[in-house]
């Protein structure tokens, strides 16, 4: 098994709304942000090749919607979805599995492309299965008025109507070797695998926790449904994590790919933090 993280492009979102109730004063202090109260993030996608199965989990905001929409977002980098990938030796259509963690636009717009025409869309790994739980299905189909900004039907009806889509319902191993494991909070069902890579396991942390700078308990996000709940499903993903050193890869944490994390007198805490390659060496 061979693991790269790849880059699709970073955004800027508030960082108020990125830390929620934690004021600016402390955490400006562990992630930056311009005169604007903006912080970059990255949108930093995982690709698990196995055997003959090349799994990508979660693809970045995409390209399909127009240049007003795409502005509220400042888009940065050089790096796209189609170079990250041939930076490694891929195509989209090398892809056999398309793992979503969940269908905000952020994490599933590049699942979905322009057709050569542009006049519908097609599938951007048209030789993939795409897998997310029904119950985010569900919730990103017939959202609720907090959410509906961040669920995009060309993002999402496309996959269903192309009949690759397969739906999870509980927790387990799907993919060999990539267990599911379901928490909610930010949004309903979000699927976050754990992959077992020689003994240890990397779990693609998505929306659970975004960065580093998101470890200690209370710093979650504005943008989670339920925060109570997020705080209940990371009491209990942090303790597996402790027993079980596990490697958290970090979705939009612009400057670290992955990290681990320690008990302290405080709380839970970073224990190192740095690029994939260090942990899995």
């Amino acid at each position: 098994m061979k693991l790269y993280p790849i880059e699709t492009g970073n955004l800027k979102l508030d960082g108020g709304a990125m830390f929620g109730v934690v004021p600016k004063v402390l955490w400006q202090k562990f992630y930056p942000c311009d005169e604007n109260n903006l912080c970059n993030w990255a949108m930093r996608c995982l690709l698990v090749v196995d055997g003959e199965r090349r799994i990508l989990i979660d693809n970045g905001i995409g390209n399909k919607q127009d240049e007003k929409w795409l502005s509220h977002y400042y888009l940065n980098g050089e790096e796209t979805l189609e170079s990250s990938l041939a930076a490694v030796g891929y195509t989209p259509a090398d892809i056999t599995d398309m793992v979503i963690t969940h269908m905000h636009f952020d994490h599933c717009g590049g699942s979905v492309s322009w057709n050569g025409d542009r006049s519908g869309f097609e599938l951007a790994f048209p030789n993939a299965t795409y897998w997310t739980s029904r119950q985010q299905f569900a919730w990103a189909t017939n959202p609720n008025r907090r959410e509906e900004a961040s669920y995009l039907k060309e993002n999402i009806l496309p996959i269903h109507e192309s009949g690759k889509l397969k739906l999870i319902d509980d927790e387990g191993e799907f993919i060999p070797n990539i267990t599911f494991k379901l928490y909610n909070g930010h949004t309903e069902g979000q699927l976050i695998p754990h992959i077992n890579y020689n003994g240890k396991t990397v779990v693609y942390m998505a929306d659970l926790m975004p960065s580093a700078a998101h470890i200690p308990m209370p710093w979650i996000m504005a943008y989670d449904t339920r925060p109570l709940v997020t705080l209940e499903d990371r009491e209990r993903f942090y303790g597996e994590a402790l027993e079980k050193d596990y490697i958290l890869f970090l979705e939009h944490d612009l400057y670290n790919e992955a990290c681990t994390l320690q008990n302290t007198p405080k709380g839970v805490r970073l224990l190192k933090a740095g690029k994939l390659a260090e942990f899995i060496a």
